[in-house]
């Protein structure tokens, strides 16, 4: 499998699954967000400068200030210390709305089915593959892009300044970094601290409800077009689970995790292998691998789980367990509701 951060050619986000999944379907490497970019702190290569070109605006402000900035891609580039205008293409756009921040452009399409889409009114579509007409067009003063092309780079950079962002880095390096990049450090760390309360409160509720046992194991599943399976690690759902004083990963899922891998294909007849005490069973978009879910659990190896025996099964729309901030802190809120119903 590719890694993850080559965006939309990795499983993508498998949570983005309607538009992306069937964008990405060539990909067979995971998610490594354990090899993630540098903090924003360390990537702020020299202190706020006059840009080399004051505004037309004739408003008698100062002229624009900017910064140089290294991306985890190696380039260095002049940006904005506070962009106004922002087009972002990649797949964690839920992390700006949890700064308040709103780009100008953003592929549309990414958005489809997210928790976030109803907050997407007003953002220009600059599709996916990004349209470089249409970016233009609005006249970016920073372009954030998840890309790993170097064309593509290339022609964004004659734009606007453009860097490249991981999207797949761990939410805390991934929060930190974006909070630098839009001048929104202390933001940034406001909302991983009130994030990280809220993950602590909603553990210890319930357990002190009797919904889980302390050390009780549990594991992510979904099906892929291909009547490929796939158990999940370091990707989106499975990293609330597995946090601090949440769900363990199995013996063989931590092997997953432990390789830094987002996810893992595996076969139903190693499926008991991965499955814990809990099972959570992603519901994916595409026809072909909706037929593939519903097949499996009519199948006796499914049946014949433990997870399944005791009735620890749980579903969730795979468009709502994306790794961006704003999904996952709303899925603080939805776990408990899916423990609760069974």
């Amino acid at each position: 499998m590719k890694k993850a951060r080559q965006p939309f050619a990795a499983l993508c986000v498998i949570f983005v699954m309607s538009t992306l999944l069937l964008a990405c379907g060539n990909s067979e490497e995971p998610s490594a967000g354990n090899a993630a970019a540098n903090s924003a702190g360390s990537n702020t290569a020299a202190s706020a400068s006059p840009a080399p070109e004051a505004s037309d605006a004739g408003t008698g402000e100062a002229a624009a200030k900017t910064r140089s900035y290294t991306d985890y891609k190696g380039h260095t580039v002049e940006i904005p210390v506070t962009p106004k205008r922002v087009v972002y293409s990649g797949e964690t756009y839920g992390d700006l709305l949890a700064l308040g921040v709103q780009a100008v452009g953003y592929p549309l399409s990414m958005g489809d089915g997210q928790v976030f889409e109803d907050q997407l009114k007003g953002v220009e579509d600059v599709g996916f593959p990004i349209n470089l007409e249409k970016t233009l067009s609005l006249q970016p003063d920073l372009i954030i892009y998840a890309g790993t092309d170097e064309a593509d780079f290339e022609a964004l950079s004659k734009i606007a300044p453009t860097v490249i962002f991981d999207t797949f880095a761990p939410l805390q390096e991934r929060m930190a970094e974006i909070g630098g990049l839009l001048d929104k450090s202390a933001e940034a760390q406001a909302w991983l601290a009130q994030y990280k309360s809220k993950e602590t409160a909603m553990w210890e509720q319930l357990k002190s409800d009797g919904l889980m046992k302390e050390g009780e194991t549990a594991a992510v599943f979904t099906y892929y077009p291909g009547d490929r399976l796939f158990v999940m690690a370091t990707t989106g759902l499975s990293q609330v689970l597995y946090g601090e004083n949440g769900f363990k990963p199995t013996p063989a899922i931590q092997k997953v995790l432990d390789e830094g891998m987002g996810f893992q294909e595996v076969s139903m007849e190693a499926i008991e292998q991965y499955s814990g005490d809990r099972i959570f069973l992603l519901t994916p978009v595409a026809d072909e691998a909706k037929q593939s879910t519903e097949a499996m659990l009519k199948s006796q190896v499914w049946k014949s789980l433990p997870a399944v025996k005791n009735g620890y099964v749980y579903t969730q729309d795979i468009m709502k367990t994306s790794s961006d901030a704003t999904t996952r802190e709303w899925l603080l809120g939805e776990i408990p509701k899916l423990l609760n119903n069974k």
